[in-house]
């Protein structure tokens, strides 16, 4: 990667992390954003306020998560889960995790998205699955984490947030948009007290198949 890409990427990865911020998506310097390199990864630093953040301020580490150059800010203390999604994930150019209200109301509540909307697709399956709790920055909760994304792009995370994949860094943050907007339909029939209606695996199978190419989401 030339200079040249890696300062756009950086930008972008900051443009994506203020856009998050500012749909409120990220309470109290919460959530992170990567974007996979040559050399490992791109990553927002640890305890930077998004609106303060710097293209020079993201932080370059490698899969073990060895940083790539001298005396820079720390990498998110949530790293280990970045750094294993990329290992598991050679499709994954960048992640978005979030605590976005109403997905980590579920998270908190352990509760998966069921497929109550074909939309739940667009995720990369037939729900939106929570993974197991583990305490943050561990390398329990990137195992988890990866095991809960098998087959998606999505994933809740118990009593914690949200993670979306993507294959462009504008995808994934699309993707944790979508977790955020179906979690507040989900949440509002239960609210009401009503009983969603649940589309049939064959269904989530055939709208699966149409958003395969439905832009660059993984």
């Amino acid at each position: 990667m030339t200079g040249h890409d890696a300062g756009s990427l950086r930008a972008e990865i900051v443009r994506v992390a203020q856009a998050m911020d500012r749909a409120g998506f990220c309470p109290t310097k919460s959530g992170n954003v990567s974007a996979r390199t040559d050399e490992g990864l791109l990553i927002t630093p640890s305890g930077l306020p998004y609106a303060a953040t710097t293209p020079a301020d993201i932080v370059a580490i490698d899969l073990d998560g060895a940083p790539l150059a001298e005396g820079g800010l720390r990498p998110s203390s949530e790293w280990p889960f970045h750094t294993a999604i990329y290992r598991a994930r050679p499709e994954i150019r960048a992640i978005v995790h979030t605590h976005s209200p109403k997905a980590t109301a579920l998270a908190c509540a352990r509760r998966p998205i069921p497929a109550f909307h074909y939309m739940v697709a667009y995720c990369g399956g037939r729900d939106v699955r929570v993974a197991d709790y583990a305490t943050f920055g561990s390398a329990d909760l990137a195992g988890n984490a990866v095991r809960a994304l098998e087959g998606r792009k999505a994933v809740l995370l118990a009593n914690h947030g949200v993670i979306a994949l993507g294959a462009s860094l504008e995808g994934a943050l699309a993707i944790a948009g979508e977790v955020e907007n179906l979690a507040g339909q989900y949440l509002a029939l239960l609210a009401a007290g009503l009983e969603p209606v649940v589309l049939d695996d064959e269904e989530m199978d055939r709208v699966a198949a149409k958003f395969a190419g439905y832009g660059k989401v993984g």
